[in-house]
């Protein structure tokens, strides 16, 4: 083909021509590329994994979520669970933002997040029901005991953000759509800045890590109160600087999907009627207190209905 005449039907039947020669003669060099191409075509796609499971019943409902894994509370609220039910829980481990997305495609049947304004679009358009509160903590800004930036003096979590924006302090985000992600960047546009620069360092790693990073590098992270109760025995850098503005109260929901598993579906509701009822409430609110000397979470009775 000259480069001055259009590509035409005629040029195309030449290159098949060739193509087709090609292959009568070296069918070697083919056959594996389109065994491979057969491969991806037909290989199912990639079960979600269990971060761990709780039980040995026969019915398996995979729950998502992040730090009430992380710290154990699931495991506990499970346990007691599969003693009355042929049940198995799979716990996969993600974040609220994460946690919903994977409900919203049926990988998973259920949800226990912190996203309140995201909970309620999922209930709204459909793809989640079963909306229920199921207890509480708070976010604490924690820091160098230095505290460089003055935190400790601010009258609002808003304030307190503008006064590492405007030092600057160094700040660490998890920076992963998480609930404590979605919440810091909220308070950010509540205090008028925009955070960017060395001083704001994105993570992308969970709670417990993102803490302990905090810990190390001596920076501000705002964390859950039940991961701190869980950890500040082993941060000897970090204090509690700032607490008990309103706006840090943290509320988790819990949502089932409403497509899917219908035996996985319907354990899923009858887990969120327990956690809400007396006997998970009991579990959830002297979670911690063994083993820290602290309650880890707040119960229904004493959360803030408004959230």
């Amino acid at each position: 083909m000259r480069p001055d005449v259009p590509f035409g039907v005629a040029d195309r039947l030449c290159i098949y021509r060739r193509s087709a020669i090609f292959y009568s003669e070296f069918p070697m060099l083919y056959r594996p590329l389109i065994s491979g191409l057969l491969f991806l075509a037909v290989m199912p796609a990639q079960a979600i994994e269990c971060k761990a499971s709780y039980g040995d019943g026969q019915v398996e409902f995979k729950l998502a979520t992040g730090s009430p894994g992380e710290l154990g509370l699931l495991k506990a609220l499970a346990d007691a669970f599969n003693q009355g039910h042929n049940s198995r829980l799979c716990w996969v481990k993600a974040g609220s933002g994460k946690s919903l997305s994977l409900l919203k495609s049926g990988e998973v049947d259920m949800a226990m997040v912190h996203a309140p304004a995201a909970e309620k679009r999922a209930v709204e358009q459909g793809w989640a029901t079963q909306r229920t509160l199921i207890g509480s903590n708070e976010f604490y800004l924690v820091g160098p005991a230095g505290d460089p930036a003055k935190v400790s003096h601010a009258l609002s979590i808003a304030q307190a953000y503008q006064q590492i924006a405007d030092k600057p302090a160094l700040f660490l985000s998890r920076g992963d759509n998480s609930g404590t992600h979605k919440k810091e960047r909220m308070i950010w546009e509540k205090a008028q800045r925009s955070p960017q620069g060395k001083w704001y360092r994105v993570t992308g790693k969970f709670m417990r890590a993102t803490l302990r990073q905090a810990n190390q590098q001596q920076g501000y992270f705002m964390t859950d109160s039940s991961t701190w109760v869980a950890e500040k025995a082993k941060l000897d850098n970090l204090k509690v600087l700032f607490a008990g503005d309103p706006v840090l109260v943290n509320t988790y929901h819990a949502l089932r999907g409403v497509s899917g598993n219908d035996a996985a579906l319907k354990l899923s509701g009858q887990f969120i009627n327990f956690v809400g009822s007396n006997a998970g409430q009991a579990i959830l609110t002297h979670y911690g207190k063994t083993a820290h000397g602290a309650a880890m979470y707040t119960g229904i009775a004493d959360t803030t209905s408004s959230h």
